[in-house]
């Protein structure tokens, strides 16, 4: 087996990034982005990409800092299928964590659908623990263009950064 070592980094996603992004959802998904961004402009969020050498986006995912006072809530991790497992998910949340601690909370909560075991189990690796259960939803883009809703069961979970 070779091995191949990437220096990645992690920095702010731009609007210039989402022509690379279509792994990461539907082109509903995609496109909202620009609102996310537009938020991140204004200070409610942070939206970070993990980036290759030559800049591609890998992973991506936000912190809102409007959803609880004194928490940042983690949404919208993801990283591309083909380099799961590979440590880079670590990498997004430990970033994630030092921007909430910088602004000033000392609490980061997220959800993850109940149908998604390895995700749970890299939030349990990284401290993170469950709290409560709330049903999720959002309209995911089919192929043609047809919009349907999707609806979830997650589990809440939160790690102290202090």
């Amino acid at each position: 087996m070779t091995e191949i070592s990437l220096r990645l980094s992690v920095r702010d996603l731009t609007v210039a990034d989402l022509p690379f992004c279509g792994w990461a959802g539907s082109p509903k998904h995609v496109r909202e982005l620009v609102r996310q961004l537009r938020r991140a402009e204004a200070g409610e969020v942070d939206y970070l990409a993990v980036c290759t050498p030559v800049g591609l986006p890998i992973a991506v995912g936000g912190v809102d800092y409007t959803v609880k006072p004194g928490t940042g809530t983690l949404w919208q991790l993801g990283v591309h299928p083909a380099l799961r497992s590979c440590g880079i998910g670590t990498l997004l949340i430990r970033t994630a964590e030092q921007r909430i601690r910088a602004r000033g909370p000392a609490r980061a909560e997220l959800a993850v659908e109940e149908s998604n075991p390895r995700a749970r189990a890299l939030y349990e690796r990284l401290g993170y623990r469950a709290f409560g259960r709330a049903l999720d939803a959002w309209d995911v883009e089919a192929a043609d263009g047809s919009l349907r809703r999707y609806e979830t069961m997650c589990t809440l979970m939160s790690r102290e950064l202090t």
